[in-house]
């Protein structure tokens, strides 16, 4: 094996990378010799920093720039754009901030973007967005990530936090050996380990889980795809009816309750309001037990299956590991309430290798074994507007200016939003119902966008600011997530125009008397090294200075000396680490949800009928999952290499039991049109029966690339199908997996993929 050590070092949400430049140019990149199991993805970065896709000037929307904000809204996706000097972008976006802001507030302004945008502390482009909206007066901002609204609502009420039982999960080093059985609703699907929000050193999610069985863990797979576990680890199988997990959930706390096996001393210690709960499991509560055999015919399982394996979970140190993608369906708040109500009547929680998980292998942090590090981050100043919306409610915001909804027992209005700001992320590829969303962004009078490439939302913009990706900055790589702290070197020159985010938004400042208060007087460097010596000053052990830091090119941050395992604390001490919940305990009944008098997510875990599911699917028979891809970060990097080799006749692979198949003519290879009342997409035929029979699977990440007229997506983006409505009252997530289609072999002319051409841009004669 070829020594590149002495070469410098980048990152990105894939892993880390050495890096060969010639001539300002990166040339080739390879596997970080401290990760034992790297990501091929971050190497499609390589053949795409420039090209025909990259954004290297500003640009300007040709309507808006010859009429004004607001001029021909409908345009937005089929006009050309004109490349202006960035004096001109400065003048422009300044003068139209400050007439939105005199005349209709800086709460018209919004900028919930979030995540993934860089690997990097400093470089990450959402924080420098809101950084600089709030040194000018504010905007409306976000709560939530798609990824896991929901239960970023619910848990809270629960466990008193969410987050930091992500931070804090079951490590796999307590696993191994310890967990007997592993029940995972949504499996561990390693294809999602790849990835880190931040960076990461070394992959762990694989190693982790061969260790485990290695160890004598056996797995349970629960969920409609058997490719969400790895086959080396010989998971036993069951495929209930997607978004019914809360059902089998229930039917197993019932069964634990009616046949005793539940931990009584440990109910009464740790949790409260068990008994309302009971109440209900019962039928006491409303005449319908919730048993095996009322579950049955609504998962797709026998009861005697669903009896079998709570009784293996009472009398085995049992895992309960619930993915994020539970969240993302009708009433996605119930499956984990659920999930942790079952755990605590299992008595297991707080045990080494037992208990509840949130995510595993969602990101590669999840059950790492790492020493939280509290890292430095560029503030983001003083709010002067709190206005907000949940996350996945943008299209609703847009079409409701003034529109009462709830949102986590709150009753809220919806802002008049005259301003789209974007940096570092893409509803086009995130929300769901895009046509609807269509409609509705044609709503604002400005919408810009900071990007390096010609996506989707950077086509659907007024005004586009070629921004840099990680390889053409210098930045430092931590979270704290992950052991190791890089050192970012910058190993290529940005094409053309293209700026540092910080660089835009100082340009702009400075253009609106804002200058000074924006940067405070540092440039890069400065601000490097300021959020470096917070993160020296704050760390448990010795770092290295900024300089050694550079010279080593990274550090390893040494882990803590035991396991983790989530709420060991709390169940060692109830009192002393009483939990943030009201009660101090685990709240099986919440009283604060209760009081907020909502049908659709009362105080206990319940089951209510999702809006689209296998058991009301009439006209669309097909429950279509949408997951996360194997082969790129949501969307991003769809146009490189490795994404695009994936591909079957440039769309995206949908595949479909072989009986499904078989039913509508449909062969291994054929192009095949998805559809349903909300829109319609292409995708290539993959027969499998690693799918359950009436579910098709399609990944999200193809760029959206509509057809005319608008409807069909040409290209595979699944969500023109999803249905765009919150999970319910408290939480207002996403649903895209509570989602029924049809789908039918493509025989017309099949149209040419042109998401990667980028849009026609004309310059001044």
């Amino acid at each position: 094996m070829t020594d590149h050590t002495d070469l410098p070092l980048t990152a990105n949400h894939w892993g880390t990378y050495r890096v060969r430049s010639e001539n300002g140019r990166a040339t080739e990149m390879y596997d970080f010799e401290c990760d034992p199991d790297p990501s091929p993805i971050g190497q499609g970065a390589l053949d795409v920093q420039t090209g025909p896709t990259r954004i290297t000037e500003p640009m300007i929307r040709e309507s808006w720039l010859e009429h004004g904000a607001g001029a021909h809204p409908e345009r937005r996706g089929q006009e050309p754009f004109v490349a202006v000097s960035w004096d001109e972008a400065n003048r422009l976006i300044a003068d139209d901030l400050t007439r939105i802001s005199r005349d209709h507030g800086n709460q018209s302004i919004y900028a919930g973007c979030y995540g993934w945008a860089s690997a990097g502390r400093f470089h990450h482009a959402p924080s420098q967005l809101k950084r600089f909206l709030n040194t000018v007066g504010g905007f409306t901002n976000s709560f939530g990530t798609y990824s896991f609204a929901a239960a970023e609502a619910m848990i809270p009420h629960v466990l008193g936090s969410y987050r930091d039982y992500i931070a804090t999960a079951t490590s796999w080093e307590s696993i191994e050996g310890n967990c007997d059985l592993f029940v995972a609703f949504g499996g561990v699907p390693v294809k999602n380990g790849q990835i880190e929000s931040g960076a990461l050193g070394a992959h762990v999610q694989t190693r982790g889980l061969r260790a485990a069985r290695k160890a004598g863990t056996h797995f349970v797979n629960i969920g409609p795809l058997r490719s969400d576990m790895m086959d080396e680890l010989g998971a036993e199988w069951l495929a209930p009816a997607p978004s019914t997990d809360t059902a089998l959930l229930l039917a197993i706390a019932h069964t634990l309750l009616r046949e005793g096996l539940h931990d009584t001393a440990f109910l009464e210690t740790y949790t409260t309001g068990f008994d309302k709960f009971a109440a209900y499991l019962s039928g006491e509560a409303d005449d319908t037990p919730k048993s095996a055999e009322w579950a049955a015919p609504i998962c797709g399982l026998s009861a005697d299956t669903i009896k079998d394996l709570t009784r293996r979970m009472a009398s085995q140190r049992t895992m309960i590991s619930v993915a994020w993608s539970l969240t993302r369906q009708d009433h996605g708040e119930q499956p984990y309430w659920a999930a942790i109500t079952v755990a605590a009547m299992l008595g297991q929680i707080g045990t080494a290798g037992g208990g509840v998980g949130f995510g595993y292998s969602a990101e590669n942090s999840i059950g790492n074994h790492f020493t939280s590090l509290t890292t430095g981050s560029l503030p983001q100043g003083d709010k002067p507007i709190t206005e907000f919306i949940p996350v996945a409610r943008i299209t609703d915001m847009l079409e409701n200016p003034g529109g009462a909804y709830q949102f986590n027992g709150q009753d809220r209005t919806y802002p008049d939003i005259r301003m789209i700001w974007w940096a570092g992320g893409n509803p086009f590829h995130h929300h769901q119902d895009l046509n609807r969303m269509l409609r509705a962004w044609q709503k604002p009078e400005t919408i810009i966008t900071n990007e390096w490439c010609w996506t989707a939302m950077a086509r659907h913009s007024d005004i586009v600011l070629p921004a840099t990706t990680p390889m053409e900055r210098t930045d430092i790589a931590m979270t704290q997530r992950d052991p190791y702290i890089i050192a970012m070197t910058k190993v290529t020159e940005p094409p053309g125009a293209a700026r540092n985010d910080y660089d835009i938004f100082a340009g702009i400042a400075a253009q609106m008397g804002a200058g000074e208060a924006f940067t405070e007087g540092r440039d890069e460097a400065g601000w490097l090294r300021w959020i470096y010596d917070i993160t020296r000053q704050r760390a448990a052990v010795e770092l290295p200075s900024l300089d050694q830091l550079r010279e080593d090119g990274y550090f390893f941050y040494p882990p803590p000396e035991r396991p983790t395992v989530m709420l060991s604390d709390f169940v060692a001490d109830p009192v002393a680490n009483a939990l943030k919940t009201p009660s101090g305990k685990i709240e099986i009944f919440s009283e604060t949800v209760d009081s907020f008098g909502y049908d659709d997510c009362p105080g206990h875990p319940v089951w209510r009928e999702p809006v689209e599911w296998l058991g009301n699917a009439t006209t669309y028979p097909l429950h279509m999952i949408s997951n996360q891809p194997k082969d790129k970060l949501h969307s991003q990097l769809d146009h490189g290499a490795i994404s695009r080799k994936g591909k079957i006749r440039d769309r995206e692979p949908v595949t479909i039991h072989p009986d499904d198949a078989g039913a509508r003519g449909i062969a291994g290879g054929d192009i095949v049109r998805l559809f349903n009342d909300r829109g319609a997409c292409l995708g290539a035929a993959i027969l499998s029966d690693s799918v359950r029979a009436g579910v098709i699977q399609i990944s999200t990440g193809a760029w959206y690339d509509p057809a005319e007229p608008l409807g069909l997506c040409k290209h595979g983006n699944p969500n023109v199908l999803t249905l765009d409505k919150g999970t319910s009252r408290l939480g207002q997530g996403p649903i895209a997996h509570s989602c029924l289609v049809e789908i039918e072999r493509f025989d017309g002319t099949i149209p040419e993929v042109t998401a990667f051409i980028p849009p026609e841009i004309r310059t001044r004669g």
